[in-house]
C-alpha cells in the first residue's frame, strides 16, 4: 500500500483554503475514485491526470487508487487542482518521495500531453497559502510573476508535468521546446477567460487609462462638473452628472481614473486578487497598480453588477471597480433592482453574496459615477423650452433614480449644454490632467496626515459621529447647513455628507480645517443651489 499527500488551495470568493490532496494505493481491479466534494471540472481531472502522467513518461499505477480532498465538508471547483493530484498519485507510486511533497502547495491545471496551464485566482491562492504558513508554491510559468507578488514564498513556475517531476525527483530538468516566434502561445489562453469582460470596459485597464490622449483639459467649460470631478477624486465621493446628450458626461467619467492617484501596494494586491479571480489580468502585467475603471452597458444584471451567478459566486462590476470607478451611464435605464442592489456595498465597502452553496463575500470600495439625461429626449432645462416631454413622464424618468440611492451620492452637478462661443474658442484650455491630479494627491496626502491613527483613508469614509465629534469645522461654519436640515432639504446622512465634502474642499484649497466658504461650495455640490462660491478650486486657491 502506498500513501502520499500534497497541497492546493480552494477559493471562495477571493478567499482562499489550503487543500490537502491525499492519494492511496491499495491492491485492488485498477480504479481511480476522486472524493471531497468535486465539482464536474474537478472530477474530469481523473482522465486529464491520467493522460498527463502518461503522455510525461511515467507509469500510471495499475491498482485501486482512492484521491481524496480534505476538509472533505469544503465544495471543490475548477481544474486548478490537477497539478496536486498528479503529484500525489506519483509519490504514492513512489515515483516522487512522498516526504517532498508534504510541504508544497500546487495549483495549476494539466494539459493531456503534460503542459501545466494557468488558472483564475492565483494571486489569492498563494495568499491564503502564505497565511497558513506555507514557504514553497509551483504553479504555470506562465502565472509565475503573478504568484511571486506575494511576499515570504519561493515560487517555483513550471512549464510541463516532467519538469516538475525531475525537479522534485533531483533528476535533470529536461527543456521544453519553445514555440516559433510570432505565434500565440496557447498556454496563456487561461489568464483570458471568455465572457468575463475582457477587452471592453469592465476590466482593470479602462480606456482612460489606455489612451494616453484622453485629457481633462479636453473638455470644454463645465467649470463646475469639473471641480465637481476632482472632489470626487480626492474625497472619493461618489458623483451624480445631470445633462443634456453631448456636454461632456461620459468624458469626464473617463478622465476620472487618471486624476486619482496611484493605488498603494496593499491595494494593488487586493485589486490583482479580484482581477485574478475574474479572469481579467493581461499576461505580462501581474500587478495592477492604477486604479480599475468599470463601465458597465445600461442592460446589466443585477448578477453582473453586484455579483454571483450560477454555480460558483463570480465578482461583478462593483467589485471589477474595487479602489476605482463605477461608471453608470444612462443610470436611468437600469434596472431598478440592479441600481437598489448597489445601496449596500455603497455603504460596506463590501458584497455579501449569500446562495445555497455557501456566502461568499467580495471587496466593493469603489467610487461611483451616475450620469444621466434630464428627461427622455435629454433637453430639458430650467432656463429654455426645448423640450418636447410632458411632466408627467419628466417625473416618471427621474423617478427611476431611487431617493435612498441618490441620498448616498455626495456630489450632484447639472452639465450644462456646450454653447457655439465656447466651443469654438481657440487658446482657452481648462486645467490638464497632470495639474489637477498634483492637487488630488496633496489633498489625499493631507487627509492621510489627519486620519494616520485611523482605519480610514478618505474623507468619504469617515462615519458622521467621528466627523462630528474628532474633527470640527471653523466656528458659525456648519450654520446654513444645519438650517437646511431644520427645513428638510438635507437629511441627517446628507448633512454628514456635507461635512464630508467641506473637508475635501479643505483639503484642495490647504485649509486646516473648514471655514464658510468651504461649507458653501460643500453644499452647492451637494444641492445645486447657487451661493454665489466660485466653481473652481483653482480660483480659491
Amino acid at each position: 500500500m502506498g500513501f502520499a499527500r500534497t497541497c492546493s488551495v480552494a477559493l471562495v470568493g477571493v478567499e482562499g483554503v489550503v487543500v490537502e490532496v491525499q492519494a492511496d494505493l491499495e491492491p485492488g481491479v485498477a480504479a481511480f475514485t476522486l472524493v471531497g466534494l468535486p465539482d464536474k471540472s474537478l472530477t474530469e481531472s481523473r482522465d486529464r491526470v491520467r493522460a498527463a502522467v502518461v503522455n510525461s513518461g511515467a507509469e500510471w499505477p495499475q491498482r485501486k487508487l482512492t484521491v481524496g480532498l480534505s476538509p472533505a465538508s469544503v465544495p471543490k471547483a475548477g481544474s486548478g487542482f490537477d497539478l496536486a493530484v498528479a503529484c500525489a498519485v506519483l509519490g504514492a507510486a513512489e515515483r516522487i518521495d512522498p516526504r517532498v511533497l508534504a510541504d508544497i502547495v500546487m495549483i495549476g491545471e494539466l494539459g493531456l500531453d503534460g503542459r501545466v496551464r494557468p488558472v483564475r485566482g492565483i494571486l489569492p491562492a498563494v495568499l491564503a497559502a502564505a497565511g497558513a504558513g506555507y514557504e514553497q508554491v509551483v504553479v504555470p510559468e506562465c502565472a509565475a510573476a503573478e504568484a511571486s507578488l506575494v511576499p515570504g514564498v519561493s515560487v517555483l513556475g513550471v512549464r510541463s508535468l516532467r519538469q516538475l517531476i525531475a525537479v522534485l525527483a533531483d533528476e535533470p530538468v529536461p527543456d521544453e521546446e519553445p514555440d516559433e516566434p510570432g505565434r500565440p502561445d496557447p498556454l496563456l489562453a487561461g489568464l483570458r477567460v471568455p465572457g468575463t469582460g475582457a477587452a471592453t470596459a469592465m476590466h482593470g485597464n479602462g480606456a482612460a487609462q489606455q489612451d494616453s490622449g484622453h485629457d481633462l483639459a479636453d473638455v470644454v467649460g463645465q467649470h463646475s462638473a469639473r471641480t465637481a470631478v476632482e472632489v470626487a477624486a480626492a474625497g472619493g465621493h461618489h458623483l451624480f452628472l445631470e445633462g443634456p446628450p453631448g456636454a461632456g458626461k461620459t468624458m469626464l467619467a473617463e478622465r476620472l481614473p487618471a486624476i486619482l492617484p496611484r493605488l498603494a501596494r496593499e491595494e494593488s494586491l487586493e485589486v490583482t486578487a479580484v482581477h485574478s479571480v475574474a479572469g481579467l489580468l493581461p499576461p505580462g502585467k501581474p500587478l495592477i497598480d492604477t486604479p480599475p475603471y468599470c463601465a458597465p452597458h445600461h442592460s446589466a444584471t443585477m448578477q453582473s453588477l453586484v455579483g454571483g451567478g450560477p454555480g460558483v459566486a463570480r465578482p461583478g462590476a462593483v467589485s471589477l471597480s474595487h479602489r476605482g470607478v463605477l461608471f453608470l451611464d444612462e443610470t436611468p435605464e437600469f434596472s431598478s433592482h440592479a441600481l437598489d442592489a448597489l445601496r449596500q456595498p455603497l455603504e460596506s465597502g463590501h458584497v455579501v453574496i449569500a446562495r445555497s452553496a455557501g456566502v461568499v463575500r467580495f471587496p466593493a470600495q469603489f467610487l461611483m459615477v451616475l450620469a444621466a439625461n434630464p428627461c427622455p429626449c435629454g433637453r430639458f432645462s430650467r432656463t429654455d423650452d426645448l423640450c418636447e416631454c410632458p411632466p408627467a413622464a419628466i417625473r416618471r424618468y427621474q423617478a427611476r433614480l431611487s431617493g435612498p440611492l441618490l441620498d448616498r451620492v455626495d456630489l450632484r452637478v447639472e452639465v450644462d449644454r456646450v454653447t457655439r462661443a465656447e466651443l469654438t474658442e481657440r487658446g482657452a484650455r481648462g486645467e490638464s490632467t497632470a495639474t489637477v491630479a498634483a492637487r488630488v494627491l496633496q489633498a489625499r496626502e493631507r487627509a492621510a496626515a489627519r486620519l494616520a491613527d485611523t482605519p480610514w483613508r478618505t474623507n468619504s469614509e469617515i462615519p458622521g459621529r467621528e466627523l462630528r465629534s474628532r474633527w470640527y469645522a471653523a466656528p458659525g461654519a456648519m450654520d446654513e447647513a444645519e438650517r437646511h436640515l431644520e427645513r428638510g432639504v438635507l437629511t441627517a446622512r446628507g448633512l454628514d455628507r456635507v461635512l464630508r465634502v467641506a473637508w475635501t474642499v479643505a483639503d484642495l484649497l490647504g485649509h486646516d480645517r473648514p471655514d464658510a466658504t468651504d461649507v458653501a461650495l460643500a453644499l452647492q455640490l451637494r444641492t445645486g443651489v447657487p451661493r454665489g462660491v466660485p466653481m473652481a478650486i483653482g480660483a480659491l486657491t
